[in-house]
């Protein structure tokens, strides 16, 4: 076929390609344009303003830091998990519990849950633990020998900035305490007794606060806290269950359902290419 015969075939079908044109792009103007631009700010605009609103936030700010002091005040937590056989849970928690005796720690939280019935039945326990910070790596590497190693995180805080602060305060504070204590033994009338002795009394739970906050700090530094979870080893024929009846019947009509959804989906395209043929016809037959 010539070129001039394919211009030409081209002009006597120019209807039936701007139908197909038109029907083709209204799905795709209708949907794609708003999707797009979701996506788009989903992906780009929204982490942003999410980045934006954690440094406001002070998110990287951090007041641990001090610099000139040599003596650093670190923090330490740790989470670790472990998968035991069947039939060994109890024998692993006695494990566990006596490396907590051994290295003179102690356990904070234990929760031990079954989950599932008889020959499908599994433990699984979660432990919080406090260990010196000295005997921290013991520690953790006993605990990894329990079962089989399935992950193991941990974090370290430096905070000597907050406690450098809290001390030069509580040294504050105590001066102000003693300050009162002077006058109150220099007054001279019985209402500035009574209203310095208000003061006194707030200022020594303000300063007792102070001590107990920084008593707190060194206990944080001094142990470590270790987050442990044993989990029994799920029966290989764990969830293998008959499909039920009404199940069946479910899956019948949602697969019906589905059929006729597309029936109907596809109505719309049918009339549409069948009104095509109408006029491409319709065309021809008036040539």
């Amino acid at each position: 076929m010539g070129i001039h015969e394919q211009v030409k075939k081209v002009k006597e079908n120019w209807l039936l390609a701007v139908v197909l044109l038109i029907i083709v792009a209204i799905p795709l103007f209708s949907g794609s344009t708003s999707v797009g631009f979701a996506k788009s700010f989903d992906g780009m605009v929204e982490p942003e303003m999410m980045a934006a609103q954690a440094i406001r936030g002070g998110v990287y700010y951090d007041d641990s830091f001090a610099p000139d002091v040599e003596e650093r005040k670190i923090t330490q937590t740790a989470y670790l998990s472990s998968e035991v056989n069947r039939g060994t849970f109890y024998d692993a928690q006695a494990k566990l519990k006596s490396f907590v005796t051994s290295t003179d720690s102690f356990i904070l939280n234990e929760n031990v849950q079954k989950y599932g019935k008889d020959t499908n039945a599994y433990y699984t326990g979660t432990y919080q633990l406090k260990v010196e910070t000295s005997k921290y790596n013991v520690l953790i590497t006993q605990l990894k020998d329990i079962g089989e190693f399935q992950s193991f995180s941990e974090n370290r805080q430096d905070i000597t900035g907050s406690y450098t602060k809290t001390e030069i305060e509580l040294e504050a504070e105590e001066a102000r305490l003693l300050r009162y204590k002077q006058m109150y033994v220099e007054a001279t009338t019985v209402t500035e007794k009574i209203e310095l002795n208000d003061r006194i009394f707030d200022q020594e739970r303000r300063v007792k606060y102070l001590k107990d906050l920084l008593l707190n700090k060194d206990r944080q530094v001094e142990y470590s806290t270790v987050s442990v979870t044993l989990q029994e080893e799920q029966s290989a024929y764990a969830n293998i269950v008959l499909v039920k009846f009404s199940q069946l019947i479910r899956n019948i009509v949602n697969s019906f359902n589905g059929l006729l959804s597309l029936i109907f989906i596809a109505i719309p395209y049918a009339v549409a290419l069948l009104l095509v043929w109408v006029i491409v016809r319709f065309v021809r037959k008036r040539r």
